[in-house]
């Protein structure tokens, strides 16, 4: 099963927008991508709700996994994506 790591780089953490911007990617891959942090189940990474419950913070790391084949390029997008600021003032 692929599976990526990555430190959040958005300032307020996985909150509202960093967290809708990186489930309308998730779901534009219509791949099944899970995400976790240390301490947390892991969540349906396609849900807003499931990914914000998590409380992931600035400089925190998380796991992306997805049990489909192929997906090594998708799950590497969305690496680089998180590793971003996504909430610019």
């Amino acid at each position: 099963m692929p599976e990526r790591t990555v430190v959040i780089g958005s300032l307020l953490g996985l909150h509202a927008r960093p967290a809708a911007l990186f489930v309308q990617a998730v779901n534009e891959t219509g791949l099944p991508v899970k995400v976790s942090r240390a301490d947390h189940k892991p969540v349906d990474a396609s849900s807003v709700l499931a990914v914000m419950s998590m409380g992931a913070a600035h400089g925190e790391t998380v796991t992306l996994t997805c049990e489909e084949e192929g997906s090594e390029e998708a799950l590497d997008g969305l690496v680089e994506m998180l590793g971003k600021e996504l909430d610019p003032r």
